[in-house]
């Protein structure tokens, strides 16, 4: 029953944040069509982010991955995301509509996450690093698909649009089959002041704080991939080419991490979260100096630390979610991990919003630099939680 349930639950979440990266992996098909501002084509980025926050604080408040059965909010939440998804096939490219389609899409997924969170920890205590891990693998894989999709559906944008649409339909009607473990816990009454033992509890705290040093990183990574490897390659290929060989670039960086997720996980279940999550940051921001040190040199050269980065810059992410979860009461722990996201994607659409401006004005190199800070920060949140476990 554990396996069925878990297999279907990460099919269920790759197939539904497919939706996550649509506007990125289509947004040069999209830019042959309608001239598009600098702070429009990061709006269509970042409107995922900014409306997955209003519906993650929304949900946390309201404790709604804790007091109903998580499978229907997952479903329904997947088939209304999809839905606003469409929306792209009949806007204007770029246009007003088309962001606030987004900006609903990531209100949507808010309900898909954290939510998958919530339906994995219930299935074990002992391997909770290995569960989360591997669901966080899942939504890696379902984020690098949109690439995939572009690269399969050539110049057809709304084609791309409308198989991510499908992808999340099935992922609704997919995660109805899911069984709930036996750590599964229902809180018994709407509390809004749950939110605050992310405060009063120093380990949740300390769990957040290495959680938004690692999103200072991850999404500004993820939604620029695809734009750091043509700007790199172009030094050295032809325009058609660069763009080509960006576009796998991009699949096969964030898909990467999706192994690492589960293996880290397990790891993690045997030597500490903290000090696995810590690594993870070591390496990933050592990635993205080197990313930024050998910016426009040999093709091969950037490929391989791109996809070094994509492997090492995700897994961790698990780990913070499975610590919030090991600290909190487990009837609160939905709510504080869906809180966490809230934070955490709060961040990131500063930086995405802002990794694209900044690249403009300084290049890519010193934005790369910037982006190590936040791993930085993270290892300093996880050695303070290490110090209070010894």
């Amino acid at each position: 029953m554990k396996l069925r349930s878990l297999t279907l639950l990460f099919l269920a979440e790759i197939a539904a944040l497919s939706l996550w990266f649509v506007s990125s992996a289509i947004l040069p098909d999209m830019l042959r069509e309608a001239q598009l501002s600098g702070v429009r084509q990061a709006a269509l980025s970042s409107g995922v982010q900014i409306g997955f926050v209003i519906g993650a604080l929304a949900s946390a408040i309201l404790g709604i991955a804790d007091r109903y059965d998580p499978r229907r909010v997952f479903a329904l939440s997947a088939l209304l995301a999809g839905a606003a998804n469409l929306i792209l096939i009949i806007a204007i490219p770029g246009g007003s509509l088309a962001i606030a389609a987004r900006v609903a899409t990531g209100a949507f997924l808010a309900g898909v996450y954290p939510v998958g969170m919530k339906i994995a920890v219930g299935w074990g205590e002992k391997d909770r690093g290995f569960l989360v891990g591997a669901l966080v693998g899942a939504l890696t894989l379902g984020s690098a698909l949109p690439h995939l999709f572009a690269l399969l559906g050539g110049a057809e944008w709304r084609l791309v649009v409308g198989i991510a649409s499908c992808a999340a339909f099935g992922a609704s009607g997919i995660v109805l089959a899911v069984g709930l473990g036996p750590f599964h816990r229902k809180a018994a009454a709407f509390d809004p002041g749950v939110v605050l033992e992310a405060w009063r509890n120093r380990r949740v705290r300390y769990a957040y704080l290495g959680y938004l040093g690692h999103m200072w990183e991850l999404y500004a990574m993820w939604a620029w991939v695809a734009a750091i490897a043509l700007a790199s390659y172009g030094v050295t290929l032809d325009p058609e080419a660069a763009a080509s060989f960006a576009t796998i670039t991009a699949f096969i960086a964030i898909a990467a991490g999706a192994p690492t997720c589960a293996v880290a996980g397990f790891i993690a279940d045997r030597f500490g979260k903290a000090e696995v999550a810590m690594l993870c940051m070591v390496l990933s921001g050592s990635c993205a100096l080197l990313a930024a040190l050998t910016f426009g040199g040999p093709v091969w050269l950037t490929f391989a630390i791109l996809v070094a980065w994509g492997v090492f810059i995700v897994p961790d992410s698990a780990l913070f979610s499975a610590l919030v979860a090991d600290a909190a009461p487990p009837e609160n722990a939905g709510s504080l991990m869906t809180l966490q996201t809230a934070l955490g994607f709060a961040l990131t659409f500063l930086t995405v919003q802002a990794t694209p401006v900044l690249a403009h004005g300084i290049g890519w190199p010193p934005v790369l630099i910037v982006m190590a800070i936040g791993p930085a920060l993270g290892i300093v949140a996880m050695q303070r939680l290490r110090q209070m476990s010894a």
